[in-house]
């Protein structure tokens, strides 16, 4: 379920960097896509071992 959560946080932090980068330019956007992908692994690794595996 860890992975699951996983990909689920990159693909939403994904888009959420995408969108606000783009406000500014197409490589902002691809960068904070970057940053929001990890950043989207991270939270939904962590949401499954706090809520899911508890």
């Amino acid at each position: 379920m860890e992975k699951l959560m996983g990909f689920v946080g990159a693909t939403l932090g994904s888009l959420v960097g995408w969108y606000l980068g783009d406000l500014v330019g197409i490589a902002t956007a691809v960068v904070l896509s970057m940053v929001g992908t990890g950043a989207g692994i991270w939270a939904g690794r962590w949401a499954a071992q706090r809520w899911l595996e508890s």
